[in-house]
């Protein structure tokens, strides 16, 4: 049952990387910078999680054990269905705990930006975008994460041209950063009167909601701001008004826009936010040597860029076709229960 956590967690190299951590902060001037403060026990916890979790399972387990062999000999049924029970509690826990065990890296725990574009195609791309933002939103609603949208342009005849939203959770950065890329959808259309199948591209990106103590330097000589009238739900001001705020940033090609609230100055400050974000995740990938990647993936919605394919017809398929975890119930992933494919890309990242 212990195995449940094999490959990927070590009790001892836990244990130094508390002891680590603890002799980081006791060294002299460290409580001056509060930076490492912030990160050093943020760490620390995490850690301290980790090994407790793995000491108490494992002392239920033992327990349980015991417990077991005594209903077995005695043909005590409901005690062996009870310890049954207890003990896939047991394996719920400790496979969150493996989670937590992938996402220790210092910018897994931030919030996020999740951006949804359709690629070309027309209609049948914005209704796949719709769908995706409906998968996902569907999973924060099972999550209980909190998400608001910070600009949306709808589709010519259905669907949606581009969403872009921020969502608020435990771990989200670590947990849905291999969502960002390409998603495939092959489909008998809806929208073809000759019933003819359709493959459909709309790209995800996803990017952290970076803290206020990460300085990103942002020269207002390298921007370029466009105001607009907006386009979304919010009353018959804002069609009136031009409210809407685009920035791009000239070096970087980065374009950030946000059109939910009324009033410009709110919408430019928001936009400031996620541009500064934006940067972070570019410097990231830059450090991680998979900027190229990731701009292309994110460039180009189209074949041979996608990261996964959801077939509906002529057969019912969802493939990731970077670790090949697969599912053959499409409608249940598209309706939020992607859990199996947000663990894998963790796993993978």
């Amino acid at each position: 049952m212990l195995k449940i956590l094999g490959g990927i967690f070590d009790k001892n190299k836990v244990e130094n990387k508390i002891k680590e951590l603890e002799n980081i902060s006791q060294k002299e001037n460290f409580w001056k910078d509060q930076k490492l403060v912030r990160k050093t026990v943020k760490q620390k916890k995490i850690f301290e999680e980790i090994l407790n979790t793995y000491k108490r399972s494992f002392n239920d387990i033992s327990d349980l054990r015991e417990l077991f062999n005594i209903a077995i000999k005695e043909n005590d049924e409901e005690t062996i269905n009870d310890c049954n029970n207890k003990i896939e509690e047991i394996q719920k826990t400790l496979r969150n705990c493996e989670k937590i065990c992938f996402l220790s890296g210092d910018n897994d725990d931030l919030n996020i930006y999740l951006e949804i574009h359709a690629g070309a195609g027309g209609t049948e791309s914005q209704d796949w975008a719709d769908m995706l933002r409906r998968m996902y939103i569907k999973w924060f609603d099972k999550k209980k994460y909190k998400y608001e949208i910070i600009s949306e342009h709808k589709g010519d005849e259905a669907g949606i041209k581009s969403s872009i939203l921020k969502v608020d959770g435990d771990y989200l950065y670590g947990l849905m950063r291999s969502e960002s890329g390409v998603h495939r959808l092959v489909r008998i259309s809806p929208f073809d009167s000759g019933a003819r199948r359709h493959t459909s591209f709309a790209s995800v990106w996803v990017y952290p909601v970076v803290d206020d103590d990460i300085d990103i330097k942002v020269d207002e000589k390298d921007l370029r701001i466009d105001t607009y009238r907006s386009s979304g739900a919010g009353g018959q001001h804002v069609n009136t008004t031009d409210s809407a705020v685009r920035i791009t940033h000239l070096p970087t090609k980065i374009v950030v826009q946000c059109q939910n609230e009324r009033s410009q100055h709110k919408n430019k400050e928001t936009c400031y936010k996620m541009l500064k974000a934006r940067l972070y995740e570019h410097e990231i990938q830059k450090r991680e040597e998979q900027n190229q990647k990731n701009l292309d993936s994110k460039t180009d919605i189209g074949w041979g860029h996608q990261i996964r394919s959801y077939i509906l017809q002529p057969y019912q398929l969802v493939k990731d076709l970077r670790n090949k975890k697969e599912s053959t119930n499409p409608s249940s992933v598209l309706d939020g229960n992607i859990d199996e494919f947000i663990e894998e890309g963790i796993k993978n990242k």
